[in-house]
């Protein structure tokens, strides 16, 4: 799946490019697979809704509790130089940063616990080829941010259109609803009753 995750990306980078020029280098972000979420002075965040989809569980159904989201953030020089530094600080191979263009984050939502965990962070360099990657475990709750936070402006967003998109992320899930979930209303699904504001 990891390796599907990151041919897609870099096949969506070939066929579908719109620049974004940062002062090393330009980066392409295929806006038919990506959507923009926000900018900052480091850089730009964007979230895969091609790939977005309900976890499936082993009988094939859907997990409406668990929605899986694939997001990159590209750096500006400056990101750039820190990373590439920190890295050096700490011992750890810099070999092939000199073409480090950002991150991608897969996060995992816990719709039902108003969580969120970064599963695994990935250095992508200017093929969105992985650099370097770890797991994390760590899981956020999301009342807990403020509102203030990078972070918490991209999951409101990331969820805002998953609300407004949510029949389709379903029908594009690879996995089918159970009996149960196919009665649900929309208005009864976890992503709808949610407690933390999505705006």
């Amino acid at each position: 799946m990891k390796k599907f995750l990151i041919g897609m990306l870099a096949a969506a980078t070939i066929f579908f490019q719109t620049p974004v020029t940062f002062a090393y280098r330009e980066v392409q972000i295929p806006e038919e697979v990506y959507k923009w979420i926000q900018s900052t002075p480091r850089g730009n965040y964007w979230f895969n809704f091609q790939v977005m989809s309900y976890k499936i569980r082993s009988d094939d159904t859907l997990d409406l509790n668990i929605l899986e989201v694939p997001t990159i953030c590209t750096y500006d020089n400056i990101q750039i130089d820190d990373v590439v530094q920190k890295r050096r600080w700490r011992g750890q191979s810099t070999r092939g940063y000199n073409n480090l263009i950002g991150r991608a984050d897969y996060l995992e939502f816990n719709l039902s616990k108003e969580t969120v965990r970064i599963v695994r962070r990935a250095d992508l360099d200017h093929t969105f080829t992985e650099l370097d990657s770890e797991d994390t475990s760590d899981e956020i709750t999301l009342a807990e941010l403020s509102d203030q936070e990078i972070a918490a402006k991209n999951y409101r967003k990331i969820l805002k259109w998953a609300r407004e998109n949510n029949t389709w992320i379903i029908e594009r899930s690879r996995g089918k609803l159970s009996k149960k979930d196919s009665k649900l209303k929309e208005s009864d699904m976890p992503l709808f009753k949610l407690k933390w504001e999505v705006k």
